[in-house]
Formats: C-alpha cells, structure tokens, sequence
C-alpha cells in the first residue's frame, strides 16, 4: 500500500477513464432508451406511446413495437455486430455504419473507426451482449433501442484493468446501416488490484441548466485504519476527448468516499462525471453520463 500512494503522489498518472466512451459506440450504436423513454412519456404508457389526442390523426402513424415482433433483419444486424465486436474485427463492424453516420457527441465514422482501435489495442477481449428494448418503423427507416453490456477481463494490455460498461442509446437504421445514434445513458466501472474497493455512487441522470447537485462516491467496506485515495472529474463530452485521456492528480481522502457537490453549466449538453478510488490492494473507476437540459 505504501508503495502504491508513494508512486501516484510522486506521479500525475493517466487512467483511461475515457475507454468506455467508446466501448458504447462499439456495442453498435445499439443501446438502448427504454429509461429516456419512460421519462419523457406520460404515465402508465408505452415508449413512443402517446395520448390519443396528441396523435396525428391523418397519414401513417407509427407505433412502437415489442422486441419479439422486430423485422428479422434488425435483430441479425444486432446480432452481427456484438460477434464482430466481440472479436475485435474493426472493419467489420464500421461496416454498419453509413459513410454518413452522426452522433449526438460530434463524432462520425471515421473517428469512431479510431477510437475503436485504440480502445482494441488496450481492450482486446471485450464481450458485448446487445438486448433490443423497442423499435419502431419511422419514414424509411427504423428507430432502435436498446441496452448493451461490454465486459473484460483484467489483461496486460489494458493494465490489468477490468472492465464493465452498460449503455442505453437510440439509433436511427435505414437501408441496414447506423445513420445517427445518441446515447440516453451510460454508466461504466473499472477495476484492478486483487481487491478493489466496492463503491455506491449516487448522481442524478438529469439536471437542469445551472441547477446544483450532488455526485457521492462512497466506499462500501470499513476503512479501519487504510487510507485511500481519490479524486472526482467532471468534463463537457466533446468527440477531441474521445482518444485523449484525463490526468487524474489523486489525493488523500479523509472520509470513506468522496462527496461533491456541483453546479450544471448555463447550457444544454451531456457531461462524464467520474470518481476515481485507491484503497489497499485495489482501485475502481466509476463514470457516468449527466444530461443537462433546459
């Protein structure tokens, strides 16, 4: 333990807190919105679902449909994906990808081709598992959601980081290719040590412009006499930070976790909150995904 707080207080040392910014792109663009969809709709109704007096009562209306009831070709593109990701095969994947494809974070295909190499080389045996959660039929194409989990074992690459990720995002496919996704919402753990620390985080998935509140990171198991160390980020999600990673400057903490409270900006957008935790043996990285609307 001496040695491990010697090193990280002589030593401004970065972790790659943003790999899992990427690892969500990656579980295809499929991932799902079914939270977002129950926040923005009435009570006691379906996503996409609307009152009768809010639907269009000329023309086509679409409707969303349950997972079951998905074209064939949809769950196959699914199901394409997470084994092309799960094997790292980059060209494959960025094959459903449109030459066109836009992202709610500034990114497109060809820097999302990059950072999928990047994270492979740090990453490279990554698991994505893709549930569809809705979808439904829009114009000539389709809108999905769903939820995909990325998990990895501990490797010399990645230095000996685990990793465990869950991603919730909308998609628009048209013509079997990813033309536009944005992620609802993310939340992904890093680990290393043979016992890193269990660490409850409380952060509110939506704040309004410049509404104030809290980010806790508290450490489950009694500290006795360990010190731990640690430090939170806050960062706009811009696609620069995609591949470059975030000097994380670590300190004593004096309590069991770490307990902020902050301000969201005057303006919309989406920001990464993360807390980074050293105890003993072991070291956990949390970070999730804050919407600021107005």
């Amino acid at each position: 333990m001496a040695n491990i707080i010697t090193l990280l207080l002589r030593n401004q040392r970065r972790f790659p807190n943003r790999i899992w910014l990427i690892l969500f792109l990656l579980t295809v663009g499929f991932t799902s919105g079914l939270q977002y969809a129950q926040a923005i709709t009435p009570q006691n109704l379906l996503p996409f679902e609307q009152p009768a007096s809010a639907r269009p009562q000329t023309g086509k209306t679409a409707q969303q449909s349950a997972p079951q009831n998905a074209p064939p070709e949809l769950k196959n593109l699914l199901t394409q994906i997470d084994a092309a990701a799960s094997i790292g095969d980059v060209k494959k994947v960025i094959e459903f990808y449109s030459p066109n494809f836009t992202h709610g974070d500034g990114l497109n295909r060809q820097t999302l081709e990059k950072a999928l190499i990047e994270l492979w080389k740090r990453h490279p045996q990554l698991k994505y598992t893709t549930q569809l959660q809705s979808w439904k039929s829009e114009g000539n194409g389709i809108i999905a959601e769903t939820v995909t989990n990325i998990t990895g074992l501990p490797s010399s690459n990645s230095n000996n980081l685990a990793l465990n990720a869950t991603i919730k995002s909308r998609q628009r496919v048209t013509g079997g290719k990813i033309v536009r996704q944005d992620i609802l919402s993310e939340r992904t753990l890093l680990t290393s040590g043979s016992k890193p620390p269990q660490v409850d985080v409380k952060l509110p998935q939506q704040v309004k412009v410049g509404q104030q509140y809290n980010f806790d990171a508290i450490v489950q198991e009694p500290l006795g006499d360990d010190f731990i160390l640690g430090t939170a980020l806050e960062e706009p999600i811009q696609a620069d930070k995609y591949l470059n990673p975030t000097p994380v400057d670590l300190k004593l903490l004096t309590s069991g976790g770490i307990f902020k409270v902050g301000r969201a900006p005057s303006t919309p957008g989406s920001h990464w909150i993360s807390a980074v935790i050293l105890r003993g043996n072991g070291m956990t990285m949390v970070t999730q995904r804050l919407q600021v609307v107005k």
